[in-house]
């Protein structure tokens, strides 16, 4: 890590370095012979253009593979805004190589810089750019080396050779609204899906995605403090409303065209596609409800698809990283909750507990109910390496680990991926290929994180160290102390955070800041260092500050995070409340000053505390939150709270703006004008709402910011204004 600068205040330093990732080494990818890493990374904290990187496993050397900087010649990025809207949907607030792909060797990359194509050699260090048509999106080299397929702002799918030969489209739109190889906006947002085409393991194919978003309802976001610039009109599928039309095609290097061939109208989302030498190409393949889901095998020749495998879950079916997938010799991977019937040993829990989301290889569950699975990391010829936590957290010590496991395909368990010689830490990503594991890990006591390459050794239960990835991000000016308990009846994941230096009998009960996501894909409650440090922060201000993970939050188990169906603003709430209560009994914390912030369903949540629970809250700070839940997206709304013509009294009694009249405690709602996934209009119905009630609040609108917030100047002060408006409200 890096030194910081001496005037470095916290909140400077954390918005300049983008939460401390910028220089640390990231999207790591492992040669098929294991003889090299390929990663990403800056050259320093405060630098945020990465380089590619590559290190050889063998001596451990790093070396420079590609430069943004030579390549193009010390000039500015010239980013298209497709490229700025992918990179809003991945949360990417970095610059120069963002992302790259390999061939299959591993010895070839491509990636897109500026909106051009180029390839870095990774065995003779050298860089071409290569001819294309862009700006360009998403290059991805055939497993041989041949060519680069890549999508562009045209809406066209090209090929290039890599021997700069020729270059031409391979698919172009047939409407205006038309793309090939693009995932749709929901797919990039909601599914975890950002791709949207895919070589055969021959190279003489691809899987490709025709999306058309004709039926999509568009909106447009204007730019208020800029009243001569036109709005940017976006197509954005709110609940209730039309999707993107998806269809995926086999397009073979011979001119074949084969259009895949499924039940559109009964499983319209595109989930997963996977393409392997192990089988036929696999599609996992979802219900608009998804309620149900299916997994599909395709005939590369005619485009028919076979049903392998179709699942059903009252609640919904949650979609995992790596999975489905085949082994080599053919069985089927996925993950999978699959009910587990046991008495829960703990009280508040209903007596018992159902549901485990296991590791399924084939027809045979080879994980159980100690395990809660969340990825599959790779599947080889004999074991599948795959991240867990605990089975609903019953049994562990402290909430939040994360672990990288091994299993063969028979179920025997070969033990753990231990880092520094613990095995359940905090994974916070992990790649498997050719008999090297690089993970980066966490701990709450260092700050940063740790970037080890291993090689597997034979018993599986320890791994053989070989290299480290240095990691040049700045060092944290404070230091985080979590603080891990679990809360209450229900066990409730939270961290408690104290003023650096507090004294019980001096400084005496504290007045209390909750700081919750709260909501579905938002672990906070990690056994880290770094993601902490907002809070540690928040606290040094004079708070003792309380994040805590209630029902929704993922890493409990099924049960836990399908008990918010159809009701956000039941658990998620209770579970704060509860929280607070349970730890009041061991920390100094003033039940009569009590406020809470959040940020998106955090920010929701906050709101929600204020305009609900009065007695429990008495101020808030809700940033970026939804109010309206019709409208937000399609994909999340509608997996947790139905279709809103079908279920309209759910919309109503978790939205926000039909609790207005009961707001009696001073709220402070935040919004970038410039947000295209929760979009202003949210706070300005909130507000009216409000204001119609005739009950006062502060609004803070953002000029010219999305949901990331990533302007230096606006993410420091926004914290330096939250602690302002939190101390006023609450009379300190």
């Amino acid at each position: 890590m890096t030194s910081h600068t001496p005037a470095d205040t916290f909140p400077r330093q954390y918005a300049r370095t983008l939460r401390y990732t910028v220089g640390a080494p990231r999207s790591f990818s492992v040669a098929s012979d294991g003889s090299r890493v390929v990663f990403l990374r800056s050259r320093s904290g405060s630098d945020r253009a990465n380089l590619l990187w590559t290190l050889d496993t063998a001596t451990g050397e790093e070396r420079i593979a590609a430069d943004p900087a030579v390549l193009l010649g010390g000039g500015e990025e010239d980013l298209s805004p497709a490229e700025k809207a992918r990179r809003e949907r991945s949360r990417e607030g970095s610059a120069g190589i963002v992302g790259y792909a390999l061939d299959g060797a591993g010895t070839l990359a491509a990636f897109a810089l500026s909106g051009r194509l180029f390839t870095a050699d990774l065995v003779a260090g050298t860089t071409t750019e290569l001819p294309a048509e862009g700006p360009l999106l998403d290059p991805r080299l055939s497993p041989d080396g041949t060519f680069v397929a890549y999508a562009n702002t045209a809406g066209e799918l090209r090929l290039t050779r890599t021997d700069s030969t020729a270059d031409w489209a391979f698919a172009e739109p047939d409407g205006a609204n038309v793309t090939w190889g693009q995932a749709e906006f929901i797919a990039q947002e909601e599914m975890d899906r950002d791709r949207g085409f895919w070589w055969s393991p021959d190279s003489d194919r691809l899987l490709v995605e025709r999306a058309d978003d004709s039926p999509v309802r568009r909106w447009w976001i204007a730019d208020p403090a800029n009243p001569g610039s036109e709005p940017a009109e976006i197509a954005y599928p709110a609940a209730g409303t039309a999707d993107a039309e998806v269809g995926l095609w086999v397009l073979g290097l011979d001119g074949t065209r084969a259009e895949v061939d499924w039940d559109r109208a009964a499983f319209p989302y595109l989930a997963r596609v996977h393409w392997s030498k192990g089988g036929v190409p696999l599609l996992l393949v979802q219900a608009r409800d998804q309620r149900s889901q299916r997994i599909l095998g395709v005939d590369v020749e005619t485009g028919a698809t076979e049903v392998l495998h179709e699942e059903r879950d009252d609640a919904w079916l949650e979609l995992f990283p790596g999975v489905p997938a085949w082994t080599p010799d053919g069985k089927l991977v996925r993950i999978s909750d699959i009910e587990e019937v046991r008495e829960a040993p703990q009280k508040g829990d209903g007596g018992r507990r159902e549901g485990v989301r296991a590791l399924v290889i084939g027809d045979q569950a080879v994980t159980g109910a100690d395990l809660h699975l969340r990825s599959v990391l790779a599947v080889t010829a004999d074991e599948v390496f795959f991240t867990a936590s605990g089975g609903a957290g019953e049994t562990d010590p402290e909430p939040g680990w994360i672990a990288v496991g091994r299993i063969d395909h028979d179920g025997k368990r070969l033990g753990w991926e231990a880092a520094n010689g613990r095995p359940f830490t905090s994974v916070t990503s992990a790649v498997h290929a050719a008999g090297i594991t690089v993970r980066t890990t966490a701990e709450p006591d260092l700050p940063g994180t740790l970037v080890q390459v291993a090689r597997d050794l034979p018993e599986g239960v320890v791994v053989d160290d070989i290299a480290t990835i240095e990691s040049y991000a700045e060092t944290p000016v404070i230091t985080a102390r979590p603080v891990f308990r679990f809360a209450g009846e229900r066990r409730i994941p939270a961290a408690v955070f104290l003023p650096t230096g507090y004294d019980r009998e001096r400084d005496g009960l504290l007045p209390v800041l909750m700081d919750p996501y709260g909501g579905p894909h938002g672990q906070r409650v990690v056994q880290a260092h770094n993601p902490h440090l907002n809070s540690q922060w928040f606290a040094d201000q004079g708070f003792a500050v309380i994040v805590a993970d209630g029902r929704g939050t993922p890493g409990r188990g099924p049960a836990w995070e399908k008990s918010i169906a159809f009701d956000f603003a039941g658990a998620t709430l209770d579970d704060q409340v509860d929280a607070l209560h349970a730890l009041a009994g061991e920390f100094p914390l003033d039940l009569g000053r009590v406020a809470i912030r959040g940020w998106s369903y955090g920010g929701y949540l906050s709101a929600l505390a204020v305009l609900r629970r009065p007695d429990v809250f008495h101020a808030a700070v809700a940033g970026a939150p939804v109010t309206d839940w019709e409208l937000y997206d399609t994909h999340y709304t509608e997996r947790y709270l139905g279709h809103p013509a079908e279920r309209p009294e759910v919309y109503a009694a978790n939205s926000l703006s039909g609790y207005a009249a009961g707001l009696e405690r001073p709220l402070m709602i935040i919004h970038g004008l410039a947000d295209d996934n929760v979009v202003a209009a949210h706070t300005l119905r909130l507000s009216s709402a409000l204001l119609a009630a005739g009950r006062p609040h502060t609004v803070l609108p953002l000029s010219g910011v999305t949901h990331m917030t990533p302007q230096e100047e606006v993410a420091e002060n926004l914290l330096l204004l939250q602690v302002d408006f939190v101390r006023k409200s609450l009379g300190i």
